[in-house]
């Protein structure tokens, strides 16, 4: 009733402001009536200032709108389509992945150029907030890393330009081949080899690492520099990497400069620094636009950030555990035998690739890891105070995480297998090599490990059950935990097709229940994201009702595997285009 009455009154206000404007301005009455405007208009503005205590943000202030979504817009097509690709070409050491990290930085330095504008037209909405840090170390962090792939190009310009790196993955040639073919042109048989192998054990006139015996098969814009250092030592980069560059200023200035500044040890320590990057700076360009969406949005203030970062971690892990369960369909890290195929032997992939534990394993390991760290920090809002339900209630998922995150390493252990073989193996006869009953069964070639999935499957169950203070977060909730289950299930038929026939080949099985289960673990991470007190609040405030968080999190997740299956694709034939034209047509996708 209050309401409408200050609202009938400024209406009633301006009414007679506007009978004024036909006053003249010296009027004693005119004077009178603007001085009853102002009272009305400040009524209800401290009227509107008790009843909404919550504090302005981006996304509320709707100045320079224009600003922040040219910003948004260049940061997500930097960020999440051009990058993607770029690392892509800079794991397949691309010709291409040079130019394409020059323009990532070129779209990345617009949007930087335009998010400062903006921050410059506004007030400062979210002190002290995360994002321009993150944002800020992302940029150089990538910065650092096309300083270096300039520096890979030039190292070693000027020197004998061989081919000396091997693009080629794994490469399987028939024994009939090799049979009719002792012998290369060039003076070498042909071998299995992996992407990415160091190439030690083969001869040093090998076709892999001589000049092609036909001046057709390449010319010299299509070799790579090399120089004298340790094969594999640093990721080369191709002449056509720089190629845009030749007859340049910046050209001549780093091809005289560069091979004498930079010594093999530095080459060393930057190829570590330049490989890490590689493998993370997708996830640092996650939580770069996770925290910007926090930021825009106005979330996760004072207490709340304990609840936000509840949520963004646990459902971000879930996200990129549901990423990484899509490259093992698609046959990454097949070299390591986690595409569902069989792992290879030390003597196709190296020592160390033979000595990784299996994914079933690295899988549970995370979980126990989780499990073991994040006991400690289910009472962090609360810290000091009362243990409630709730607290206690976590903890205990907590715990289940370490005891089946550790379940699953023991069973994962191959000296625990042996020694339960051991049990039956001792008493059997010395001849007993030649008896198939005493050969380990096909199925213990495979990992058959049911740990995780049933360590989520539970927590999924729990979650959908989970008690919250509104309706809507409840359903939210047990929508993401209805989709872990869904992971659960698609990773139990996928163990069940393992078992039924087990795998042969060193090639990936792709077995398609792993679609479903990455698209369970996608979409069921940004639910559960999405699931924040803070952001619940909100679609409450705009009358949204839970099936916005669904269908958005849906088609996202669509979009986002055929992207991701696209990336991986664009790496492989990245990888068959720096090939040799000598070598067979025949790629493996190498690990990612």
């Amino acid at each position: 009733m209050w309401q409408k009455a200050s609202h009938a009154a400024l209406a009633a206000a301006f009414l007679l402001a506007s009978v004024a404007n036909a006053i003249p301005h010296g009027d004693e009455h005119s004077m009178d009536m603007d001085m009853d405007l102002n009272k009305a208009q400040e009524k209800t503005h401290s009227h509107a200032e008790d009843t909404d205590d919550s504090p302005m943000s981006y996304f509320a202030y709707g100045k320079h709108s224009s600003a922040i979504v040219a910003h948004i817009g260049l940061m997500v097509l930097a960020w999440c389509f051009i990058l993607p690709v770029a690392v892509m070409f800079s794991i397949a050491r691309s010709r291409f992945a040079l130019p394409s990290q020059f323009l990532f930085l070129v779209l990345n330095a617009i949007g930087l150029l335009v998010g400062i504008i903006y921050n410059n037209q506004t007030p400062d909405l979210y002190e002290n907030n995360a994002h321009h840090k993150i944002g800020w170390i992302a940029t150089w962090v990538v910065s650092a890393q096309v300083i270096m792939s300039l520096i890979f190009a030039y190292a070693g310009r000027g020197e004998s330009e061989t081919s000396s790196y091997e693009h080629a993955a794994f490469l399987p040639v028939s024994t009939d081949e090799m049979a009719e073919t002792p012998t290369h042109p060039t003076g070498i048989h042909h071998e299995y080899r992996w992407s990415r192998d160091s190439g030690q054990g083969t001869e040093q006139n090998s076709s892999l690492n001589s000049r092609p015996s036909s001046p057709s098969c390449t010319s010299p814009s299509e070799e790579y520099d090399t120089f004298d250092k340790p094969e594999g030592l640093f990721p080369e980069q191709p002449i056509q990497s720089r190629g845009w560059l030749r007859s340049t200023f910046v050209d001549r200035f780093l091809a005289s400069r560069v091979p004498r500044m930079v010594s093999s040890r530095a080459l060393r320590i930057l190829n570590a620094i330049y490989l890490v990057i590689d493998r993370t700076i997708l996830q640092f360009g996650f939580i770069a636009i996770a925290t910007g969406a926090v930021t825009y949005g106005g979330i996760m203030r004072s207490t709340e950030v304990f609840n936000g970062l509840a949520h963004f971690i646990k459902g971000g892990i879930f996200f990129w555990y549901g990423l990484l369960t899509l490259g093992r369909f698609m046959g990454c890290w097949a070299d390591l035998g986690w595409g569902w195929n069989i792992k290879p032997s030390s003597d196709i992939v190296g020592k160390w690739k033979a000595k990784v534990p299996s994914g079933e394993f690295t899988e549970s390991f995370v979980i126990f890891l989780y499990g073991s760290s994040n006991m400690f920090l289910e009472h962090l809002a609360g810290w000091g105070g009362k243990w409630t339900a709730t607290d206690l209630e976590h903890v205990s998922i907590s715990i289940l995480f370490f005891g089946g995150g550790l379940c699953g390493m023991l069973f994962e252990s191959k000296r625990v297998k042996n020694w339960l073989n051991s049990s039956v193996l001792q008493y059997t006869p010395s001849a007993r090599t030649h008896d198939g009953a005493w050969q380990p069964p096909d199925t213990q070639s495979v990992s058959l490990n049911p740990m995780p999935a049933l360590v989520i499957l539970l927590l999924g169950s729990m979650m959908g059950s989970h008690h919250q203070t509104s309706m809507i977060s409840t359903m939210v909730h047990k929508q993401w935990g209805n989709l872990l289950v869904g992971f659960s299930f698609a990773r139990c038929l996928t163990y069940v097709l393992m078992y039924l026939k087990p795998p042969t080949s060193y090639l990936p099985a792709r077995p398609p229940t792993e679609i479903v289960a990455s698209f369970c673990l996608i979409s069921g991470g940004l639910v559960f994201m999405l699931s924040t007190r803070n952001v619940v609040d909100a679609m409450d405030y705009y009358e949204l009702d839970a099936m916005f968080t669904f269908t958005v999190a849906m088609g996202v997740t669509a979009f986002i595997m055929a992207y991701e299956t696209l990336t991986i694709a664009v790496k492989a034939w990245a990888v068959k285009k720096e090939s040799r034209p000598q070598l067979p047509p025949f790629q493996f996708p190498a690990s990612v």
